[in-house]
């Protein structure tokens, strides 16, 4: 469970500073309904640009933000479905999007979701604590600007192989920066290690184990998902629901939508360069921002149903696909989307497009009809990987009709139903056992501990789920102490 027992001397800290910054904190019921968010806060919103690093902007982590860059409030939560022209499937796969969050990225909630609980109870102090995040990709970047609103220092700790856009967003916001060999999750535990026995008074908010990133999406990503799916009407069943392994935590969005819908296939994807999943495997690989060669604490495997690898090399071809303008124009003329839909593929960065191919491949596994909706989420957008679409066009040339039409073919409507696996109780076991070698063996978690995250669901993950009401009653206590609302 989330740990919320409060420290007094520091927890006053934090208030002090709080009421010194005009900073009030949003609960998880605001984020899954911000109708409900106070009226003073929505008409600062309106003056407010979405990335300013105004504290207001914690009221932006939510799915429903407009999707205007200053000013917006709050509307639907923002997807897109994409249609079978495009899929070659005829289940209706429908796409959470983040690009409408601050950071254009849905990590600024994952890691408000971490932060938020030390810091209402005062285990996080941030008049003397730095924040550490280590990521491998995008949740960093959220920890950095939620630490930069609340005026508390902060490090990023990312690979060194990242986009350089990352790395410039990181430095216009000022944080500190820690990079890391190329090398997946190991390498950045072992910097966070490191950084634990340096004498500095830091924190570490461990993405891979922080159950808060958990509650998060399973509060959060798991409401708007299901809102989204009743908004399609009678008549539908959700069939499935894809995540990206990462960090595990949005696959707890499938948690919630088990209980609401019992029959759903929560099906969690990877890099086929990297089968940690699918075969206890290791590798290089391109699809930024996914996790790879260890099974996060967070990660729930026994809801999961279906491991799926998708080849890193489809999402780059898919990436030049969608947002050069001959791969547009291709798609409008010969796969018959629309040109509003052309003009939102830039919506899907590299490990949405993971998402979607995965997407595909499951409808096609279970051979689903016009009547399934398979959903799944799209973590970023394009904008941060410009660079990657510039280094592939000096590696293969210009961007043409023809190869548009490869691309399409090959890599989006070939997908197939290679490197699936369909997960029994015995295959499911065997993915959570693999959290031994990092958490036990290298972490220093206790077998029992493990034990408990398989054979007591109820104590852990179960446990974990109903801790949103009394995170919330401590987000309101502390708002109340502070006293800027109503003011």
């Amino acid at each position: 469970m989330i740990d919320l027992t409060i420290h007094s001397e520091q927890l006053e800290h934090n208030l002090e500073a709080a009421k010194r910054e005009n900073i009030i904190l949003p609960t998880f019921a605001q984020m899954k309904e911000p109708d409900s968010v106070p009226q003073e806060i929505k008409n600062r919103l309106r003056t407010t640009a979405m990335d300013d690093l105004d504290p207001v902007n914690l009221f932006r982590i939510t799915w429903k933000n407009m999707p205007v860059e200053k000013g917006g409030v709050y509307g639907k939560p923002n997807y897109i479905e994409l249609p079978s022209s495009l899929t070659g499937v005829k289940a209706r796969i429908i796409c959470l999007v983040g690009k409408f969050f601050p950071t254009g990225c849905h990590k600024v909630g994952a890691s408000y979701g971490c932060l938020v609980p030390r810091l209402v109870t005062g285990q996080f102090d941030v008049t003397k604590n730095k924040a550490v995040w280590p990521s491998t990709g995008n949740y960093c970047r959220g920890g950095a600007f939620n630490s930069a609103l609340l005026k508390c220092r902060s490090v990023a700790v990312m690979p060194e192989n990242m986009s350089r856009e990352r790395f410039e967003w990181l430095e216009k916001l000022g944080a500190e920066v820690l990079k890391t060999p190329a090398g997946g999750v190991s390498e950045l535990l072992k910097a966070v290690s490191s950084l634990r026995n340096s004498g500095e008074d830091i924190m570490v908010f461990d993405q891979f184990e922080e159950m808060g990133n958990h509650l998060w999406h399973y509060a959060v990503t798991g409401d708007a998902m299901a809102e989204v799916f009743k908004s399609l009407g009678p008549g539908y069943r959700l069939a499935g629901a894809v995540f990206s392994s990462g960090s595990a935590g949005t696959t707890a969005a499938g948690d919630k939508l088990r209980e609401l819908y019992p029959s759903v296939k929560v099906a969690v994807g990877e890099a086929a360069q990297c089968p940690t999943l699918l075969n206890n495997g290791f590798g290089d690989h391109h699809i930024e921002g996914i996790g790879d060669s260890s099974v996060p604490w967070i990660h729930d495997c026994r809801q999961t149903d279906m491991l799926i690898g998708v080849d890193d090399m489809a999402c780059r071809k898919l990436l030049r696909l969608f947002n050069e303008s001959a791969g547009q124009e291709y798609l409008v003329s010969e796969a018959g989307i629309t040109d509003a839909l052309a003009e939102k593929l830039p919506w899907l960065g590299i490990s949405g497009i993971a998402n979607i191919l995965a997407a595909v491949k499951l409808a096609k596994y279970y051979e689903l009809t016009a009547s399934d909706v398979v959903e799944t989420v799209l973590t970023d957008s394009a904008v941060l990987y410009g660079s990657r679409i510039d280094e592939m066009a000096e590696e293969d040339g210009r961007y043409t009709t023809p190869t548009a039409a490869v691309d399409f073919a090959r890599y989006l409507l070939a997908a197939d139903t290679s490197y699936v696996e369909e997960l029994t109780y015995y295959g499911r076991k065997r993915i959570h056992n693999l959290k031994y070698f990092t958490w036990c063996e290298q972490q220093g978690r206790s077998k029992a501990e493990l034990d408990a995250l398989w054979y007591d669901w109820e104590h852990t993950f179960g446990a974990v789920h109903k801790q949103e009401a009394e995170i919330d009653a401590l987000i309101d206590d502390f708002n109340a102490k502070v006293g800027l609302l109503g003011q």
